[in-house]
């Protein structure tokens, strides 16, 4: 972000998706951030907002600082380092996957983005029984005690809970774990019904 412009805090007044700004800086005409107490991300104009790839586009032309800021800076690389439009690259193939191979074309292979990654691991699995909260055991050193449920689904609005079960995973193995989450083995991993540390703790805070 090479030839960014800081804009004193007392010259602006502009409300954002986070809140209203408290600073701001100009990377080129058209192509702002803005920064929060609590957020912040680029507001493009609408001439740079159509200039883009129709993949990459933000409604309203504001893009947030977390992920959304690499398609900024991946449709105008010449206003940002060549740090920064690497690591643009990597976020969007990571976290935007489908507005990155719909810009370039390009399809990802397994292994090139978190995102698709995460979507492959779960539509494999399904079926299975996934990992989706777990605490070390009180009563069973060197075990973690699981709550699992089918696809590692949790609640949703309006429909029922999904049924979920404890099993005991030795430490050892859970740790392991790939970035995914972690399947339960119905060969391995026995469903666990005994005293449970999730409780024990919850009551003792």
């Amino acid at each position: 972000m090479q030839s960014a412009r800081m804009i004193s805090r007392h010259a602006l007044c502009v409300h954002t998706p986070w809140g209203i700004a408290d600073h701001c800086r100009e990377y080129a005409e058209g192509i702002t951030f803005y920064g929060t107490p609590s957020h912040g991300g680029f507001k493009l104009s609408p001439e740079r907002l159509a200039a883009m790839h129709p993949a990459l586009r933000a409604p309203a032309g504001w893009f947030e600082e977390d992920a959304e800021w690499a398609k900024v800076a991946f449709a105008f690389p010449e206003c940002f380092t060549p740090e920064q439009r690497e690591a643009a690259i990597h976020t969007l193939k990571d976290w935007c996957p489908d507005a990155y191979e719909a810009a370039t074309g390009e399809t990802l292979a397994p292994g090139a983005s978190y995102i698709k990654d995460q979507r492959l691991f779960h539509e494999k699995h399904a079926e299975d029984w996934i990992v989706i909260s777990a605490i070390s055991s009180d009563q069973h050193p060197g075990q973690v005690e699981c709550i699992a449920t089918i696809g590692g689904k949790g609640g949703e609005w309006g429909k029922a809970d999904p049924e979920e079960r404890r099993y005991l995973v030795p430490k050892a193995e859970y740790d392991k774990r790939g970035s995914h989450g972690f399947v339960i083995n119905p060969a391995l991993h026995a469903p666990y019904d005994g005293q449970s540390s999730f409780i024990a703790r919850r009551a003792s805070s």
